[in-house]
């Protein structure tokens, strides 16, 4: 029996399943809200994941499979949806993976993101950083951000990514969109580049090296709005994620230029829900602050989750509260709730005087 991707790529839109996995030994295997599912059909060989890779992969993208083992790049499926492609080799045969992008861009209310984070998107400069797990949902969170300054302001927005997920059409802004190795060679060659194409907002797929944190981070210093991501989960570890990836004797400078280029840290993970299928996002939000600032620059970040803690005020609040309150609202569930925790004995204490409190009250 043929399987044909394109009946397999149409599943995945009816779906709507986040992933579909093409490898030799299995079903065709979809994802769907978090769980792998197997599709109704025989077990895939290698001359299937072969021809399925070679209907829907570039003669480029091939020979750097041949070569490297493994390639990337963004395919539409006809008008019907984009997906990110990811193909590698394992045990000499040939492995897919499919992400399914979203055709539309969402909306902060629809993210769950509170509506006055719109304010810092229309900063003129400083470092915004999305932060999170693979598969968290920080591609859609950093499209919709982008989207709304497409959509309200007048601004040159340059995007740096690899693949290009979302595509952007120009609105109120200019928008120029670079793909890794079609377009630009390197995140930090893009970044020097682009600072002499008159950018206002600069958004980088992800800070993978020193050069490419360097680079943003002075970007950001020079009066541009810069949007980022690492797979780093709560405020305070990205900071240190940062600061440690240099070399010793420049971690007091790299402190300093943080604490005044740094506009937030958004964390996010993806929770599947207990009364209906999908997942929801939980946030950890981080805005600067003189306090935040000063703890930064004096190398004191294991104090930032208590100032976040006490500045609901400004915005902020810790991953940790948030799923509580998801949690309290029956989204999602205690068990949930505990394992994504960051201070798993603080919310179990939590979750034992609320659960104290629900039974008091009912008395």
């Amino acid at each position: 029996m043929v399987v044909e991707i394109n009946k397999l790529l149409d599943l995945v839109c009816e779906k709507e399943a986040s992933d579909l996995h093409l490898t030799v030994g299995r079903p065709p295997t979809i994802r769907l809200h978090g769980d792998l599912k197997s599709v109704n059909l025989p077990d895939l060989n290698g001359d299937d994941t072969v021809r399925m890779m070679k209907s829907i992969t570039s003669a480029k993208n091939q020979e750097e499979l041949q070569q490297e083992g493994g390639t990337d790049f963004g395919f539409a499926f006809g008008d019907k949806a984009r997906f990110r492609v990811g193909i590698y080799k394992q045990k000499g045969e040939i492995g897919i993976a499919l992400r399914l992008l979203p055709s539309r861009f969402l909306n902060f209310e629809e993210i769950g993101l509170p509506p006055g984070i719109k304010d810092h998107m229309l900063k003129p400069r400083g470092l915004i950083l999305v932060t999170g797990p693979t598969g968290s949902g920080k591609t859609t969170t950093l499209a919709t951000m982008i989207n709304f300054i497409n959509e309200n302001v007048k601004r040159h927005i340059i995007t740096v990514e690899d693949p290009i997920e979302y595509y952007h059409y120009h609105k109120k802004s200019i928008i120029t969109q670079r793909e890794l190795g079609v377009d630009v060679p390197s995140f930090a060659e893009a970044l020097r580049r682009g600072l002499r194409m008159d950018p206002d907002v600069i958004l980088v797929g992800e800070m993978r090296d020193l050069e490419t944190m360097e680079a943003a981070i002075t970007a950001a210093e020079t009066g541009h709005l810069v949007f980022a991501t690492l797979h780093t989960t709560g405020a305070a570890r990205t900071v240190d994620r940062i600061v440690d990836a240099f070399p010793t004797e420049q971690q007091g400078q790299i402190r300093s230029q943080l604490a005044s280029s740094l506009e937030g840290v958004l964390s996010q993970t993806l929770v599947p829900m207990v009364d209906k299928d999908g997942r929801v996002a939980a946030f950890e939000i981080m805005f600067m602050t003189p306090a935040i600032q000063n703890l930064i620059r004096e190398d004191k970040t294991y104090r930032i989750t208590s100032t976040i803690q006490t500045s609901a005020k400004d915005g902020m609040i810790l991953l940790d509260d948030s799923l509580f309150e998801l949690f309290k609202k029956n989204v999602i569930s205690h068990e949930e709730l505990v394992t994504r925790s960051q201070d798993t004995n603080a919310v179990t204490e939590k979750i034992r005087k609320y659960t104290q409190a629900k039974r008091g009250g009912k008395k």
